[in-house]
């Protein structure tokens, strides 16, 4: 029965990307609510997609690449759209981007000369995602709320977590090309 549903984690993923347009536009033209509320539904989807996705073993190749680039476009997007309206500063814009840049641009070296499938996800990847997610929430509350307080000890925190996110996805991918090629 439940190899009937297994679309479902991908639909979720469409829905996040249809998702991306009315968050960024909302935001440019300063619906934070309306923005807010649809980011929060697009990440919830990343949640359950990926809860469904292994916990119902409704895993397809179609999800390996959908969920990523769905996460990708949502994050990068939203960061860029912030950054653009001067609601976040030039380097959490550089830092954010430039993590997701060297992860897109790792896992294709590295699928590339291990010849392996999409890598996989760390720990400390999902943590920093949902770091980051968390902090774009609060980018939002303080725009619905008009709250005007300077956010340097949050940003430092979330420049060190992405940071280090990249280092150990950055470490993991050249052990397993290293170990591929001594085999």
């Amino acid at each position: 029965m439940s190899k009937y549903f297994i679309f479902i984690p991908n639909l979720l993923s469409i829905i996040r990307i249809g998702l991306v347009y009315p968050i960024l536009n909302n935001i440019f033209i300063g619906n934070f609510i309306i923005s807010l509320g649809y980011f929060l539904i697009a990440s919830l989807t990343d949640a359950l997609d990926g809860f469904l996705a292994r916990k119902m073993r409704w895993q397809t190749y179609l999800g390996t690449i959908l969920d990523p680039i769905a996460d990708k476009l949502l994050l990068s997007g939203t960061i860029f759209i912030l950054w653009l309206n001067s609601y976040i500063p030039l380097y959490i814009f550089v830092i954010f981007i430039g993590r997701d840049v060297a992860i897109l641009l790792g896992a294709a070296v590295h699928m590339t000369l291990m010849e392996s499938e999409t890598p996989l996800p760390n720990i400390l990847g999902k943590i920093t995602t949902g770091l980051q997610i968390a902090y774009i929430v609060v980018i939002l509350f303080f725009q619905i709320f008009e709250i005007n307080l300077s956010l340097i000890l949050l940003d430092v925190f979330i420049i060190i977590v992405t940071l280090l996110s990249l280092i150990v996805y950055s470490r993991n991918w050249l052990l397993d090309i290293n170990k591929y090629h001594n085999e």
